[in-house]
């Protein structure tokens, strides 16, 4: 969204009118002048600036002139003159400031029209002007106090209203920024610039439907203002409406090529709608074309965070940062980044003023980076809120759901951008076919797109419904959830990477629920109940949740007619010693954090011959882990990299390492699952926060709770005890291969019981007209 249509200063006027007929050149200069034929009038100024070269009246015309065709350089030059020959008047400051602000030197024009208004007080166009220059130096309190007198003194200046509008909008006073737009229009109905302001500050209220109308009323009135068109495209990708939206940018190009709003606001639909290296190419030309404001900054970091070009997005969230320190939540995702390529640089002082900011109830982090920063129920529970109020207000609200008779299944509706080969569908996949359709009915909303892969394909027909939502706006998914009479929403996703949680704060369905994809609380008021269980959730940690825990006996889903891995690939494949101890974490690199890897080092320095097998990727997150290597005095050959692989090969790289090491704060969660089903033990360290006690909600599923160390000393001496015990070790493989089809963790008929179980009992709550209320896990 633009700042809104050029405030241009008032031209430079000439006190002399035009005359039909006249016997002396600047008469007839005067004339032709107000006949708009200018090649004929400045002949006619020069020759009486021959005779006498200071004439006022002709240095003043011909500098109007010059000025009006882009000659501004010999037009101040004209206005000095004018304005030495006639100290005492006003209108030639006025004049010679309207110059001055063409060419930039915005405080020499300021100090002209200041001489103006103390020889004239009651000049309303110098104080109009002077509201124009303030506003180009960002001194808006200024400019609206200059608006006011020039309006006083003119009450219907209608382009006043419309420029003291835009000031207030800098201001963040919207409401008067919108009466004043309001005067404006009043004053001159076809005010294009004033319904286009209009509109552009509804958006900013949130008032999106109202927006689209003063765009709409704009370009009826000016159909070229490229301006216009790309406002009104802002306002449709934030409805989601990213073709129409699209439409309207290429529209604005088309009128102006060089309009860089136009450009920006196609990057973001362009970004919203995974179309990541258009977007690049259209963001770096509206940096070409000279927007350079945080907001352009930050979306060119978005965009190649999503290229996976980590180095540079940090490179431009940092020059939003330097515009804008106060930008919402972008200090956290740029320490998010650092984190991913593990670059600790700042990191201890980035999570105290973090933890500073959030205390201040201030939008400094989204919730999901905060969870592998620090390891603070309350804390979590504080930015979730923070993020819930700045990011998931609906647009439009709608009226409650009434509540439907009970009439046969319940229907239940999960919501996920991840129906592809993604963690969340691998470990829910068995989940959905194994739902018993004679009680259950079941809609998928995928609000991802359509990956075409084959986990994509067995989801199309594991449920009764699948639905494509991701180019639908949060409000008609939302609507049509309810059309489909869902009774539970089950949102997957939470503040996951391209959530949605706008659809459920409209109230998609009378019970709503959080799962798996987001492990913590969503600190908002319309999520009904977070399904957990007694490790992941002790009932003394409930206060740290906004929604009401729904226990069930093991928390996380798994697909128990997942295919065992194959024979584990060879180590030499892998880069892996023969003989080694082979230490592994293959969590995402963001999850390491330095003293979690103070604790790796220690533990290969007392291990000799051992190895640390983690998940690379990229040279950065390499070459980083290598450097803190060497500089706790660990070998960096030690550290062996290893790449993405497709799923089977994945599962049957954990055979090769001899022990899974967990994360802290952010603790392994299908990584563990899979690891487990590979037969390969996980070591976790256990936290406050639900994402650290994710492993040891796992292990006690699986039946191996004595991997789940008691301190960080325990952590580090049960792994060094393994890794030195090799029968130890030996017994806990053989213990878990024995109990991988019997365990907890890996019985997905069990599981589905237990949930359907808990929905059985939300429903009947609900029904019964009660609110929702902590559930205990059902028994075994």
């Amino acid at each position: 969204m633009s700042n809104g249509q050029r405030r241009t200063a008032q031209r430079p006027s000439a006190a002399v009118g035009a005359v039909a007929a006249a016997a002396d050149p600047l008469q007839q200069a005067h004339a032709l002048y107000a006949q708009r034929q200018w090649s004929a009038a400045e002949p006619l100024c020069r020759s009486v600036l021959d005779a006498q070269p200071e004439h006022p009246g002709a240095l003043t015309l011909l500098g109007i002139m010059l000025a009006q065709t882009g000659r501004a350089p010999q037009a101040v030059d004209l206005f000095e003159r004018a304005a030495r020959s006639t100290p005492g008047n006003a209108e030639a400051h006025n004049n010679l400031g309207s110059a001055l602000r063409t060419l930039g030197r915005y405080q020499d024009a300021l100090d002209c029209y200041e001489r103006a208004l103390a020889l004239e007080p009651r000049f309303a166009q110098a104080h109009y002007n002077r509201g124009v220059t303030l506003y180009d130096l960002c001194r808006y309190h200024e400019a609206v106090q200059s608006y006011d007198q020039a309006l006083a003194l003119e009450p219907r200046h209608a382009q006043a209203w419309n420029n003291r509008g835009t000031a207030l909008r800098e201001l963040q006073r919207l409401e008067e920024a919108l009466a004043s737009y309001e005067r404006a229009i009043v004053v001159n109905p076809d005010h294009a610039g004033a319904h286009s302001n209009r509109g552009a500050t509804l958006h900013r209220l949130r008032r999106y439907d109202e927006a689209l109308a003063c765009f709409d009323r704009a370009i009826a009135i000016a159909p070229k203002s490229a301006e216009t068109h790309a406002n009104r495209g802002a306002t449709l990708t934030t409805l989601e409406r990213f073709d129409e939206a699209l439409a309207c940018f290429e529209r604005a190009i088309a009128i102006d090529s060089e309009c860089a709003d136009a450009y920006f606001n196609r990057a973001v639909a362009l970004a919203r709608v995974q179309r990541f290296p258009e977007a690049l190419a259209s963001v770096d030309r509206a940096l070409s074309l000279g927007r350079r404001d945080a907001a352009v900054y930050r979306c060119r970091g978005d965009v190649l965070w999503a290229l996976k070009r980590f180095e540079e997005t940090i490179a431009s969230y940092a020059q939003a940062l330097t515009l804008d320190p106060q930008s919402p939540f972008l200090r956290g995702e740029c320490c998010h980044v650092r984190m991913r390529i593990c670059d600790w640089s700042d990191l201890e002082r980035d999570s105290s003023a973090m933890t500073a900011a959030i205390e201040r109830g201030e939008a400094v982090v989204p919730p999901f980076v905060l969870l592998a920063l620090l390891d603070s129920p309350v804390l979590q529970r504080k930015a979730a809120a923070i993020y819930a109020r700045e990011k998931v207000r609906p647009q439009t609200a709608l009226p409650l759901p009434p509540r439907r008779c009970r009439d046969g299944k319940i229907r239940l509706g999960y919501f996920s951008a991840d129906f592809r080969t993604h963690a969340v569908s691998l470990l829910t996949a068995g989940l959905f076919e194994s739902h018993d359709r004679s009680r259950f009915e079941l809609t998928a909303f995928a609000l991802g797109p359509d990956t075409r892969d084959g986990m994509r394909t067995r989801l199309e027909t594991a449920f009764d419904r699948f639905v494509p939502v991701d180019r639908m706006a949060d409000r008609d998914i939302a609507a049509l959830a309810r059309r489909l009479h869902i009774d539970i929403a089950i949102d997957l996703g939470g503040y996951t990477r391209d959530c949605r949680p706008g659809i459920l704060a409209l109230r998609a369905a009378p019970i709503q629920v959080s799962y798996l994809g987001y492990l913590g609380t969503m600190g908002c008021e319309f999520i009904d109940y977070l399904i957990a269980d007694p490790v992941l959730v002790p009932p003394a940690s409930r206060q740290h949740y906004s929604e009401q825990i729904a226990y069930l006996p093991s928390y996380q889903v798994n697909d128990s007619r997942r295919p065992l891995p194959g024979t584990a690939l060879a180590r030499a494949a892998l880069g892996l010693p023969a003989e080694a101890f082979v230490f592994c974490c293959f969590n995402n690199s963001y999850k390491i954090t330095p003293e979690t890897f103070d604790s790796w080092m220690r533990i290969l320095s007392a291990v000799p011959a051992s190895v640390l097998f983690l998940l690379g990727g990229t040279a950065a997150v390499e070459r980083n882990l290598r450097r803190q290597a060497q500089i706790r005095q660990v070998t960096p050959e030690r550290l062996v990299f290893g790449h993405s692989l497709p799923v089977e090969q994945y599962l049957a790289r954990f055979r090769a390492a001899d022990l899974f090491l967990d994360t802290l704060p952010y603790n392994a969660g299908t990584t563990a699952s899979d690891a487990l089903w590979a037969g390969l033990p996980v070591l976790t360290l256990p936290g406050q926060a639900m994402a650290a006690r994710m492993a040891a909600s796992i292990l006690t599923a699986a039946g191996l709770p004595e991997l789940i160390a008691a301190g960080r000393a325990d952590y580090e001496r049960q792994a060094i005890g393994l890794a030195t015990d090799p029968q130890r070790l030996a017994a806990l493989r053989q213990r878990l291969s024995d109990n991988r089809r019997r365990c907890a963790l890996f019985d997905t008929a069990a599981f589905t019981r237990d949930i359907e179980a808990l929905f059985v009992r939300m429903h009947d709550r609900h029904h019964a007209g009660l609110p929702p209320e902590h559930l205990s896990a059902p028994p075994p």
